[in-house]
C-alpha cells in the first residue's frame, strides 16, 4: 500500500468515493500495549470530523481512571458548549451502565457484559453513533459471556454508516475473518521486562 494507494481495486461496482466512505469493522489485538490507545486515536479523529462517538469499556474497573476518559468527556462538553467536534458518550462496567437503573448493583461481570452488549445492539439498530469503541471487548467473547457468532452477525449487518473498533487480546478468528481492518500489536521490547512499572502519561 505505497503512498496510501490500494494494492488492488476490486470489481465491486462501487465508485472510488463510495468505497472510500464505506464504514469499517476494525479489530486491534495482540499482546502488546497500544490497542486501546490506537482506537482512541481513531475516536479523536472522528470527533474532529463531527462524528458521534460512543465508547464502551468492558473490563477496566470503574476505579481505573484513564486519561482518555477525562479528555473525551471534556471534548463532549466542548461540543455541547460550542458545537465544535461531535458528541461523546463514555460507559464502562464496574460502576453500572449509565442507561441502567441498577447503577452500583452487584450483578456479576458476565451479566453486566451481556447487558452492555445488548445496549450496543440497540444503539446499532437505532444508528445512534458514528463510531463505536468497544474497548477490551474480546475478553467477554473469549470467556463465553457474549456469543461470538451473534456479535459477528450484528456487526456485519449493521445499518447505515457506523464504524466499529474492537480492542483486546486473543480476538476470536471469526471476528478477525469478519473485520475489514485487523492490527496485531506485537511486543519487541517493553520496560516491564526490566522491572519498570507503568507511568503517568504513558499507561494512564
Amino acid at each position: 500500500m505505497p503512498q496510501g494507494q490500494p494494492s488492488v481495486v476490486p470489481q465491486d461496482g462501487l465508485t472510488t468515493r463510495q468505497r472510500r466512505n464505506r464504514p469499517l469493522l476494525m479489530v486491534h489485538t495482540g499482546e502488546m500495549k497500544g490497542k486501546s490507545t490506537a482506537a482512541f486515536g481513531m475516536a479523536l479523529r472522528g470527533w474532529n470530523q463531527g462524528w458521534n462517538i460512543g465508547v464502551f469499556q468492558f473490563v477496566k474497573s470503574a476505579k481505573w481512571k484513564v486519561g482518555e476518559e477525562s479528555a473525551f468527556k471534556a471534548l463532549g462538553q466542548l461540543h455541547e458548549a460550542t458545537g465544535e467536534g461531535g458528541p461523546v458518550e463514555w460507559h464502562k462496567m464496574g460502576e453500572g451502565w449509565s442507561w441502567s437503573r441498577k447503577a452500583g448493583s452487584e450483578e456479576d461481570h458476565a451479566a453486566d457484559a451481556l447487558e452492555g452488549w445488548r445496549e450496543i445492539q440497540r444503539r446499532i439498530a437505532a444508528e445512534t453513533h458514528d463510531l463505536y469503541v468497544l474497548d477490551e471487548f474480546t475478553y467477554p467473547m473469549k470467556w463465553g459471556w457474549v456469543d461470538v457468532d451473534e456479535v459477528v452477525e450484528t456487526l456485519t449487518s449493521r445499518p447505515g454508516h457506523q464504524y466499529v473498533v474492537i480492542t483486546g487480546r486473543n480476538a476470536d478468528q471469526r471476528l478477525l475473518d469478519a473485520a475489514d481492518l485487523v492490527t496485531e500489536m506485537t511486543k519487541l521490547k517493553h520496560p516491564m521486562d526490566t522491572g519498570q512499572k507503568g507511568q503517568k502519561g504513558i499507561e494512564w
